[in-house]
């Protein structure tokens, strides 16, 4: 960086946590790395007056220190203030009820908002999103210095799939994955291995996959390039980290129709399956260096997710300061 001075200032809802945390964790240490890159400053609260906030999620914890109706307080004081909203939910992801309208609240402050996937961005304009007020579709990508493809593993005569979930909600797929199993300990899938990397529901006893505790970072990633593609069962998915993460690490995906968000990035380097997986896993085996070519030519891109929402709040802070001058 050229001298000391920062460029502006902007304050994040969600603090930084180390270890596996979900999707939003991670976007948040790729978002705040390239903005200190920069030469931005980063808080994560709203004790000072700054450029932008950025709203991760609306909701207030022990990890968000700032929500809503801080926001709303703080622009109040601030008038000149730029918020942008990045909305990665849904109440269909988890069967939830609260969620939407949490959303719809705290969007009515944001000067720009993105989603995470155009199915998302459909989604909520179906329910209280206005699709002509500014803002972007920006897909989910993983940390291109940990998440990469190298040469794939010398192969045996099985195919080795792989998935991983911080959550253990049962709609992020453990019922596919469940399927999966017990076709492979009951011999219709001989030619097939089952990697589960995080957490399930307790209730699972596991017959043939092989299991591993949570893990993020290198660890995991070495994991996913042990392995020959990536099976996600999860439905409604806004857009998702888990699938994203095995792509980067060269693994073609099989991916539930109604996987939401997921759909957008299966289709163009994956095979769908809806009630039964066995035909996608079967053409998966076939056809897997073809699958692999063509995910390489499409590989989703932490860098470029990065950049762009840098890009966005370098405009808003131009704004800001702008107003801020004209207030004066």
């Amino acid at each position: 960086m050229i001298g000391r001075r920062q460029i502006a200032s902007v304050a994040v809802s969600q603090k930084l946590i180390r270890g596996p945390w979900g999707g939003s964790n991670v976007f948040v240490q790729q978002l705040t790395q390239t903005l200190r890159r920069r030469g931005y400053g980063i808080r994560f609260d709203l004790r000072r007056p700054v450029d932008v906030v950025v709203i991760v999620d609306p909701r207030v914890s022990v990890h968000k220190p700032f929500g809503t109706v801080e926001v709303a307080a703080f622009r109040q004081k601030y008038p000149w203030v730029q918020v942008l909203h990045r909305v990665n939910e849904c109440d269909q992801r988890k069967d939830s009820d609260f969620m939407d309208e949490l959303l719809a609240e705290a969007n009515q402050l944001a000067d720009h908002t993105t989603f995470i996937s155009q199915w998302v961005r459909d989604y909520h304009a179906q329910r209280w999103f206005d699709a002509t007020a500014s803002h972007d579709v920006i897909y989910n990508g993983a940390d291109n210095r940990v998440f990469h493809p190298l040469p794939p593993r010398r192969r045996g005569s099985k195919l080795r799939l792989v998935t991983h979930h911080w959550s253990d909600n049962w709609l992020k797929g453990f019922d596919v994955y469940q399927q999966v199993d017990a076709l492979i300990s009951d011999g219709m899938l001989p030619d097939v291995e089952l990697w589960i990397i995080g957490r399930w529901p307790q209730e699972i006893r596991w017959r043939a996959a092989r299991t591993f505790a949570p893990t993020h970072g290198p660890a995991l990633a070495a994991l996913l390039r042990e392995c020959d593609a990536y099976l996600t069962g999860s439905r409604f998915e806004p857009c998702g980290m888990h699938h994203v993460e095995g792509a980067q690490c060269g693994l073609p995906l099989l991916f539930h129709e109604d996987g939401g968000g997921i759909v957008e990035a299966g289709r163009r380097y994956g095979i769908g399956f809806s009630d039964d997986p066995a035909p996608a896993i079967g053409e998966m085996q076939q056809h897997l260096g073809e699958y692999r070519k063509r995910l390489l030519r499409e590989m989703p891109s932490g860098e470029r997710m990065a950049t762009a929402y840098a890009d966005i709040v370098q405009r808003l802070a131009v704004r800001a300061q702008e107003q801020r001058a004209a207030a004066i």
